[in-house]
C-alpha cells in the first residue's frame, strides 16, 4: 500500500501536465466517461461487496447512499460529459483595467493546484470530484470512507484508464488506500502539497477538519434544512414541496429536516401532512415519516414529542421535526437560531414575506416555493459539484469549476516604472 505522503508528492508533480491542456482535458473527460461505462461490471461487482459488508451496520437509507446501479453509473458518465461541455474557467479574464500610465491589469482565473477531498459513503463523489478538478486545471487526491472503499477503488481504476487513454498521467488523480484516521490527518496537515482540503460528510468529519487542518479548508455539507409554510401558502403546493424535500432522498444534505408552520393554518395543514407522510406511506408499504412535534404541533396531531436536540439534528432519515410559529418573523428567528447555513425555503403567496425571508435568512441557498432538494451542482447547471460550502469564504453553495480556481493578476506594459 502506497504511503499517503508519496501519493501527495506524485500528484503534485503530475499537476504540471495539465498546464495549457484545454483540449486534452476535455478529451480526458470524454475518455473517463467511456471508461466508467466500459468498466461497469468491475465497478458493480466491487460495489456489491461494499453493500453486503455494510448491511449489518447501516439502515436502508445509508445503504441507498452506498449502492450503485447501471442507471447510477450511466448518470455518473453523463455528469462527466456535462462537465466537459462547460466553459473552461482556466485563463478567463475576470476584470481588465487600463491605468492612466498605459499599464493594463488583468485579473485572471487560475487553478488552485492540488485539491484533496475526504468524503464518506457515496461512491459517485469519486468521479464528480475527479472530473471537476481536472476540468478546472487541478490535480486531486481522493480519500473515501471505509464503507465504499472497493467501489471507490474500482471507479478510480476506470478514471486512471481514461487519463492514460488521453495521454495524461494517472497520478493526476491520487487515491488514498489507507483509510484510517492517520491518512485523513496527513491530508489536513500537508502544507505545501495540498492547496485546498474539502471534507464532504457528516458533522463529525467536518468538525475534525476545521479543528485540525493546517491547509485551507472548506466547510461543506451539514444541512439542517428548514421549510416554512406561511399563512398565505398554497397548501397543495406546500404539501408537495415538503413531501419532496423530506422523502425523495432523505439521506442527503439538502433534504428537509425541520418544518415550520404558521399558527393560522396549522390546524388545517398538519392533519393533511400526517395523512400524506405517515398514513398514505404506510398504506403503500413505504417507510412512514416519524413526526417529532413541538408542544403546539402535539396539540393538533399525534406524533413523537420533540426532544431538546431534535431541531438541531441532521437526521438523514425518515424523521421530520415539526414546529408551529406565530408568523414569518418567528420563522426567520427560529431558522437563525438553528440553521447550518445550507438551504432554507418558504412557501408563501405573499411577496413581502418572500422578500423578507430571502433578505433576512442567512444561508447558501434560499428558496421561495421550491424544494430544498435542488441545492445541487447538477441542478444549478454546474455539471456536478465538489461539495456544498456552508461557509462564506472563498466559496458558498454548490462548488463547481469556478470555485476550484483562484485568481492571478497579470500586468502588461511598455516600460512603466513607479
Amino acid at each position: 500500500m502506497k504511503k499517503t505522503h508519496d501519493i501527495l508528492v506524485e500528484t503534485r508533480a503530475a499537476w504540471s501536465a495539465l498546464n495549457g491542456q484545454r483540449e486534452r482535458k476535455n478529451a480526458a473527460l470524454e475518455a473517463i466517461a467511456r471508461r466508467l461505462v466500459s468498466e461497469q461490471e468491475d465497478i458493480l461487482a466491487a460495489n456489491r461487496e461494499d453493500v453486503e459488508a455494510s448491511r449489518s451496520k447501516y439502515g436502508d437509507v445509508m445503504i441507498d447512499r452506498l449502492t450503485l446501479t447501471p442507471e447510477r453509473i450511466a448518470g455518473m458518465a453523463q455528469g462527466v460529459r456535462e462537465v466537459a461541455a462547460l466553459p473552461d474557467p482556466e485563463g478567463k479574464v475576470l476584470q481588465r483595467v487600463q491605468r492612466p500610465n498605459g499599464m493594463v491589469v488583468e485579473k485572471t482565473s487560475v487553478p488552485l493546484g492540488v485539491v484533496a477531498i475526504i468524503y464518506e459513503s457515496r461512491p459517485n463523489v469519486t468521479s464528480d470530484a475527479a472530473v471537476l478538478a481536472l476540468k478546472s486545471g487541478n490535480a486531486v487526491v481522493l480519500r473515501g470512507g471505509r464503507e465504499a472503499f472497493r467501489s471507490n477503488a474500482a471507479i478510480v481504476r476506470a478514471i486512471h484508464k481514461g487519463l492514460e487513454d488521453a495521454g495524461l498521467p494517472a497520478a493526476l488523480v491520487g487515491f488514498v488506500e489507507d483509510i484510517d484516521h492517520r491518512s485523513a490527518a496527513e491530508l489536513m496537515t500537508a502544507v505545501g502539497l495540498v492547496d485546498l482540503l474539502i471534507p464532504r460528510g457528516g458533522a463529525g468529519l467536518i468538525r475534525r477538519c476545521v479543528e485540525m487542518a493546517r491547509v485551507p479548508c472548506i466547510q461543506t455539507g451539514t444541512g439542517i434544512c428548514h421549510v416554512y409554510v406561511d399563512d398565505s401558502a398554497d397548501l397543495d403546493m406546500a404539501l408537495k414541496i415538503v413531501e419532496n424535500a423530506k422523502t425523495q432522498r432523505p439521506s442527503v444534505c439538502n433534504a428537509e429536516e425541520v418544518l415550520l408552520v404558521h399558527k393560522d393554518i396549522a390546524k388545517t395543514f398538519l392533519p393533511r401532512l400526517r395523512e400524506l407522510l405517515v398514513t398514505q406511506r404506510e398504506q403503500r408499504g413505504q417507510v412512514p415519516v416519524e413526526l417529532r412535534l413541538d408542544a403546539r404541533a402535539q396539540a393538533i396531531i399525534p406524533g413523537t414529542p420533540a426532544g431538546p436536540d431534535d431541531f438541531d439534528t441532521e437526521f438523514l432519515d425518515y424523521i421530520l421535526a415539526v414546529g408551529v410559529v406565530d408568523d414569518v418573523d418567528a420563522a426567520i428567528a427560529h431558522i437563525a437560531k438553528h440553521t447550518t447555513g445550507h438551504s432554507e425555503a418558504i412557501v408563501t403567496e405573499t411577496p413581502e414575506n418572500a422578500d423578507k425571508f430571502t433578505t433576512q435568512v442567512d444561508a447558501a441557498a434560499v428558496y421561495v416555493n421550491v424544494s430544498t432538494r435542488f441545492t445541487d451542482g447538477g441542478e444549478f447547471g454546474l455539471g456536478c459539484e465538489m461539495g456544498i460550502s456552508t461557509q462564506k469564504l472563498h466559496a458558498r453553495g454548490p462548488m463547481g469549476l469556478e470555485e476550484l480556481n483562484t485568481c492571478k493578476y497579470i500586468v502588461r506594459g511598455n516600460g512603466q516604472t513607479r
